[in-house]
C-alpha cells in the first residue's frame, strides 16, 4: 500500500503520463533555431519523453533524468487510485518476500534492546538453529562489523544477516554465563516467512486458526492446522482474519472453498480490459460440516475481505468484528527491465451478492486515516440512513440483507474493548514498558522456563500478581504510577498481557495467543457464539 498522497505540486507538468514506463529513453525530439526566443517542441506519440529531453537538455542547472523519473512514475499512479503503486528496483525483492513465504538468511527473530541485538528466536530448522544459535544470544559482531553499542537499525542488521543462498556469515556471540564470544560460521539458506501464526483448541470442540497474511505457502499452513484441528476433534472454527490486508487472490478463494458445498460463488472480478472471471466452490471442501465465525477489523481488506464476503452471502459463517478496510481493487505487478515493478489496478473484486467492497478513494488523504480512526458505523445506524432505494443493500443466498458501501459488514459488530484501558496503561504501553518489561524477564529466567515442557506449564507457573507488583515497581522507577483508580481498571489487562509476551519470549506466538486470549473480548464472543450453535443446523 502506498502512504498518505502527498499533495505537494511538482514544477513537471501534469502532461507526464504513463508511456514515461516504457518510453523514457526513446530519444530526443528537441530541436533549437538559432535566433528564436526559444526552443520548439515537436510532439510526437511520445510526449513524455519529449518533455524529458527537453528538461535535461535546456534546463538551468544540471538534473538527473533517472532520480527525475523515479520520483516522477509515482506522482503519475496517485492520480488512478490508491492501489496502484511503483516499486523501486531497492524495494522489490523485500516487497515480493512477504508474499511468496520466503527468503535468504540466517533464520532468526531478533529484537534490538538497549542498542544490542537480541536473538528471540532461532527459526526451527534454519541455518542459526542448526549452527547452535539460542534465543536469548546477543550478536556483538558480523563479519567485520561491530553492530552492538552503536545505534543500529533493524534495516541495517537485516542488511547485513540477509543475503543470497549458499553465502556465508561470520558472526560473534554474547551468551549468558560465557566469559568470552562465542564465534559461529552460518551459511544462509531459504528461511520460511509463516502466514500462519497460530492454530489451537481454543474451547472444547472449537479450533481457532490466525491467518496473518494470504502468501504463496498460506493455503498450505491453514489446511495443515485445519486437519491437525479437526482430527482433535475439532467441529467448529474460528479463522481470524483481523490485521490481514491480504495477499494473493487465489488463495483467498482456496480457503473460502474449503468451506463451501460445490457450485457456490465465491468471487468474481471484472475491468475495463477484463472480462468478468468468476470462481466457484468445488466438492473438495474439507471443512464444508464445520460451523464457523470469522473474525475481522479495520485492518482486514482485500483477500480477507473475499473470504469473508463469500462466508457471509453464502450464509455460511457468522462474521464478528468491526467493519473492514475496503479495498476491492485487483492489482496486477509487472516488472520493468531495470528491476523495478508497477502494481496497476487492472480490475474490480466483487462478492457472490455482487458487492464491490471498495470504498471511495476520491480524498485520498483520508483514506487510510479512516482505518485508524476506526468506522462509527452500526447496524441500527446503518438501516435507519439507507432508503429503500440505497444501492449499498444487498441480499444473501438466503434473502438476508447484507450492505455494501466500503468493508464487509460483520453479522455482529463488536466495539473496542476499554475496560482496562487508562492514562497510565497507555502510557507504559506507547513507552515500550511492558514489552521490555516482558523481555527481561524472560531473559532473566530464559534457562529455567526454556526446560519447561508447554506453555500451558509456564503460564500457570507465573504468579501473576508478584509480577504485576514488580512490573509496578519497574514504571515507578521508571516515574510513572498509577493511582488507585487507575490500578483497579488496569491489573488484569497489564498482568494478563505481561504473560502473553513472556511466554512469546520463550514459546513464540504458539504460546501467546491462548494467552491473550483471556483478554480478547471479540474471540470470546465467538466462541461463545459457536458453543450455542450446533453443527449442520
Amino acid at each position: 500500500m502506498s502512504d498518505q498522497p502527498n499533495r505537494t505540486k511538482l514544477w513537471i507538468p501534469a502532461m507526464l503520463a504513463f508511456t514515461l514506463v516504457i518510453g523514457f529513453y526513446a530519444g530526443s525530439f528537441f530541436r533549437y533555431h538559432p535566433g528564436s526566443a526559444a526552443a520548439n517542441l515537436f510532439p510526437t506519440e511520445n510526449k513524455v519523453s519529449t518533455v524529458l529531453t527537453y528538461i535535461e537538455q535546456e534546463y538551468v542547472d544540471s538534473i538527473d533524468r533517472n532520480d527525475l523519473i523515479e520520483k516522477t512514475i509515482p506522482k503519475i499512479l496517485e492520480e488512478l487510485d490508491p492501489h496502484s503503486v511503483y516499486i523501486p528496483a531497492s524495494d522489490l525483492q523485500g516487497t515480493n518476500e512477504q508474499l511468496m513465504g520466503a527468503f535468504d538468511g540466517i533464520g532468526v527473530q531478533f529484537n534490538i534492546q538497549e542498542d544490542t541485538v537480541v536473538v528471540v528466536h532461532p527459526i526451527p530448522g534454519g541455518p542459526s538453529a542448526k549452527a547452535g544459535i539460542l534465543a536469548g544470544d546477543r550478536i556483538v559482531q558480523v563479519n567485520d562489523s561491530i553492530i552492538a553499542g552503536i545505534g543500529i537499525s533493524n534495516d541495517q542488521v537485516m542488511s547485513l544477516l540477509k543475503g543470497r543462498k549458499g553465502t556465508e556469515v561470520k558472526i560473534l556471540v554474547h551468551r549468558s554465563g560465557d566469559h568470552e564470544l562465542i564465534p559461529f560460521d552460518i551459511t544462509r539458506d531459504k528461511i520460511p516467512v509463516y502466514s500462519v501464526d497460530a492454530s489451537y483448541e481454543a474451547a472444547l470442540g472449537i479450533g481457532y486458526i490466525k491467518v496473518n497474511r494470504f502468501a504463496k505457502n498460506t493455503f498450505h499452513e491453514f489446511m495443515e492446522g485445519a486437519m491437525k484441528l479437526k482430527q482433535a476433534g475439532c467441529t467448529k472454527f474460528i479463522l481470524d482474519l483481523r490485521g490481514n490486508s491480504g495477499g494473493f487472490l487465489e488463495v483467498a478463494i482456496k480457503m473460502a472453498d474449503e468451506f463451501l458445498p460445490d457450485g457456490n460463488l465465491i468471487v468474481y472480478t471484472e475491468g475495463k480490459s477484463r472480462p468478468k472471471d468468476e470462481a466457484f466452490s468445488s466438492a473438495q471442501g474439507h471443512l464444508e460440516d464445520c460451523d464457523l465465525v470469522v473474525l475481522i477489523d479495520e485492518w482486514s481488506a482485500s483477500a480477507s475481505e473475499i473470504v469473508a464476503g463469500a462466508i457471509q452471502d453464502n450464509d455460511r459463517g457468522t462474521i464478528i468484528g468491526r467493519r473492514s478496510f475496503g479495498k476491492g481493487l485487483v492489482q496486477e505487478q509487472s516488472e520493468l527491465a531495470d528491476g523495478s515493478a508497477i502494481r496497476l489496478t487492472i480490475a474490480r473484486y466483487y462478492t457472490p451478492s455482487g458487492r464491490c467492497i471498495q470504498k471511495p478513494y476520491d480524498h485520498k488523504e483520508d483514506y487510510y486515516y479512516e482505518a485508524i480512526h476506526g468506522y462509527s458505523d452500526s447496524l441500527d445506524s446503518l438501516k435507519t440512513t439507507s432508503s429503500k432505494t440505497d444501492s449499498t443493500r444487498y441480499f444473501t443466498k438466503s434473502g438476508r440483507v447484507v450492505y455494501g458501501g466500503g468493508g464487509i459488514l460483520p453479522d455482529i459488530i463488536t466495539e473496542p474493548d476499554t475496560s482496562g484501558i487508562t492514562p497510565y496503561f497507555m502510557k507504559i504501553r506507547n513507552r515500550g514498558h511492558l514489552y521490555q518489561f516482558a523481555f527481561d524477564y524472560a531473559d532473566r529466567y530464559r534457562k529455567e522456563f526454556a526446560e519447561m515442557e508447554s506453555y500451558q506449564q509456564l503460564n500457570t507457573s507465573l504468579n501473576r500478581e508478584k509480577l504485576f507488583n514488580e512490573f509496578l515497581a519497574y514504571t515507578q522507577s521508571k516515574g510513572i504510577s498509577p493511582s488507585k483508580d487507575e490500578l483497579s481498571k488496569s491489573t488484569q489487562l497489564i498482568s494478563t498481557m505481561l504473560v502473553a509476551q513472556i511466554v512469546r519470549n520463550i514459546f513464540d506466538d504458539a504460546g501467546y495467543y491462548p494467552v491473550i486470549q483471556e483478554i480478547d473480548a471479540p474471540l470470546l464472543l465467538a466462541i461463545d457464539h459457536l458453543k450455542k450453535t450446533n453443527n449442520n443446523e
